[in-house]
């Protein structure tokens, strides 16, 4: 894994993967950037008291240089990539190389599994966990066992990360996507199932989240850039709604029919936003509307602009 500004989360992620019951050798390396708060100290504490802990330095901060600096380091021909933000499910491991060794796939994942505490956590993994919020991803919605596009994480045999060169260091972010993409481009397969899962904390704050998704949209805009093929309608939905929706409120002014398309997405997105959210506290259904309006718009936002260097 590779972290940054983690120390609240990082205890428990290392945690979750030594917890796990895979019946042979196993190591965790984090890959530590330069962090504003005591993520270093953390990770030091947490490999001097467990010697399956190594630590190595991310000077650069960015995910695709920690990534690779501990696939470098990693030991073992089996390579599970994971978040500082997760926790992996009872099993994981196991189950992964397991079906790794089913299907002859050259990269494993399972679900996406976010879930908060407080309001607006609990109403931004609603949103993540709905094709209402994120579209049909399996990775995020669940579905049936399969070949992908792309997974969350991933249970990598190393032999495919050397054949592809790795994560691409020019992508700050989506760099998953990237990679799977150009693992599925040489032959290999991306396989889905919903056995696996690992527990996602959101973002608590709507500035916060709005950065997040607005630098996702900015950087599947570069897969889109370098990889062409890669497109398809449910990354488009975000950059188009924002579009209709500027265009609506624009011309409305001039011609009052057009205020349907802002309007109308804000009935849509109040009305799905309740029924995402039913049965749980009016605080998390008063926030939901707002919630899937940033992620929807902050990502079309960042996809229109793409990154800029």
């Amino acid at each position: 894994m590779t972290v940054l500004n983690e120390q609240e989360h990082l205890p428990q992620a290392v945690r979750s993967v030594l917890a796990q019951d895979y019946p042979g050798p196993m190591e965790v390396v984090v890959a530590v950037g330069p962090s504003r708060d005591r993520t270093q100290e953390v990770a030091d504490g947490l490999a001097a008291a467990d010697d399956r802990v190594r630590v190595v330095p991310n000077p650069s901060g960015r995910t695709p240089d920690g990534l690779n600096a501990a696939v470098a380091q990693a030991r073992h021909e089996i390579v599970v990539r994971m978040d500082g933000h997760g926790e992996l499910s009872e099993g994981y491991v196991r189950r992964a190389v397991e079906i790794l060794e089913e299907t002859g796939a050259a990269n494993v994942g399972g679900i996406m599994l976010a879930e908060g505490t407080g309001a607006m956590q609990e109403a931004v993994a609603l949103a993540m966990r709905s094709p209402l919020g994120m579209g049909a991803e399996r990775f995020h919605v669940g579905g049936e066992a399969g070949p992908a596009d792309t997974v969350f994480l991933g249970v990598f045999r190393r032999e495919w990360l050397r054949r592809v060169g790795g994560y691409d260091p020019a992508f700050s972010r989506a760099q998953d996507w990237e990679m799977n993409h150009r693992i599925r481009q040489a032959g290999g397969t991306v396989w889905f199932t919903p056995e696996l899962t690992v527990t996602y904390r959101p973002r608590s704050t709507f500035r916060d989240l709005a950065r997040q998704f607005y630098g996702s949209g900015q950087w599947r805009r570069q897969v889109v850039r370098q990889h062409p093929d890669s497109v398809n309608a449910r990354y488009l939905a975000p950059p188009v709604t924002l579009a209709l929706i500027a265009l609506g409120a624009a011309g409305g002014l001039a011609w009052r029919p057009l205020w349907v398309l802002p309007l109308g997405y804000a009935a849509a997105v109040t009305v799905g936003g309740a029924w995402v959210a039913r049965g749980h506290a009016p605080e998390v259904v008063a926030r939901m509307p707002a919630v899937l309006t940033t992620m929807h718009l902050t990502w079309g936002a960042g996809f229109l602009r793409g990154p800029q260097r």
